[in-house]
């Protein structure tokens, strides 16, 4: 009688249009099965941690600092980058003399104006650091794809910087590192030059010199806009000049914020040298006279006629430039 009376009920479902599909029926045992085959119940006095994403500021690089990674990107930086800009960018390095009391991890802050300054500084640094260096990164470029971000921390040793703003997670990454003995190569202005001229510095390189107490080494690069400017693919030789200039402490009366400005002041001090002289580049500092890195306050075209300026009425023009209206 059991098996008629199941029958007749099969059929009525049928025809009602009621039946559960043979899909369902299947997938019902599955679904019922305990743990483990079924995610585990959580209790509500539990909280569940945050997954760790893999790739922006949370794409992990300390496999980029083993012994293994360390070989692969000194070959690299010696044997590939350091040649290929010696070709392409024919560098003058010069201020490493400055360096010469320098001991330990240091903040190397640079302007920035092309995708080619970072390879450059970072061939250029001297022996004690060009292997014992991280590059801060932007995390939203630089790491946006698995990919991108496994090249960036093996060929130049990149760790990714949130510059929207000063990340907890960023800078714990660069003060445990420093700690250890590494140093960090930075670009304060937080992105690349959109005209040629530079960008007022963000404080994210004072910032961590001051909670780490190390030194920030000023440094300005000179001609990687002529090789490869924001918005172009193809690079053009061009002749290129980096000039280091003497480590900068925090002193005790001034903060993060004072810190930077101390920064930017003297890498523009450093600009001034490289396109005139050391003696005048001095006397200009001297009297508070050193032109800008951010250029003239003036109308885009006037801005990018006085980049454009070649020869000696350039050099001259950039300490007295005319002051038009926006």
């Amino acid at each position: 009688m059991t098996a008629v009376s199941n029958y007749r009920a099969k059929m009525s479902q049928r025809l009602a249009g009621t039946e559960v599909p043979l899909v369902g029926r299947l997938r019902r045992p599955l679904q019922a099965l305990p743990f483990p085959y079924t995610a585990p119940s959580v209790p509500q006095s539990v909280e569940i941690p945050e997954k760790r994403g893999v790739t922006g500021t949370d794409f992990p690089t300390d496999w980029a600092r083993t012994e293994p990674a360390r070989r692969t990107r000194a070959v690299l930086i010696d044997g590939v980058v350091r040649p290929v800009m010696s070709g392409l960018a024919q560098p003058t390095r010069r201020g490493t003399d400055r360096l010469s009391d320098l001991t330990g991890p240091a903040v190397f802050a640079a302007n920035h104006h092309s995708h080619v300054d970072t390879p450059l500084l970072l061939s250029s640094l001297p022996t004690p650091w060009r292997h014992r260096a991280v590059v801060g990164a932007a995390a939203d470029y630089f790491f946006g794809t698995r990919i991108t971000g496994t090249l960036s921390a093996l060929v130049i040793g990149a760790i990714p910087i949130d510059r929207t703003k000063i990340s907890r997670t960023s800078t714990d990454l660069a003060r445990d590192l420093i700690s250890e003995g590494w140093s960090l190569v930075v670009f304060p202005e937080g992105g690349r030059s959109p005209d040629g001229w530079g960008q007022p510095f963000r404080g994210g390189a004072a910032f961590i010199a001051q909670r780490t107490n190390v030194p920030v080494v000023p440094v300005h690069i000179e001609g990687t806009g002529r090789i490869l400017r924001k918005g172009k693919s193809t690079p053009t030789r061009s002749r290129t000049t980096i000039t280091f200039g003497e480590p900068l402490y925090c002193r005790d009366d001034e903060d993060a914020r004072a810190f930077n400005t101390r920064i930017e002041a003297r890498v523009a001090e450093l600009a001034d040298e490289a396109m005139t002289n050391w003696w005048d580049a001095r006397k200009r500092a001297h009297d508070q006279g050193t032109p800008s890195l951010t250029g003239p306050q003036t109308a885009s075209w006037r801005r990018v006629w006085e980049l454009d300026a070649d020869g000696p009425e350039r050099r001259s023009s950039r300490s007295t430039w005319p002051k038009g209206k926006a």
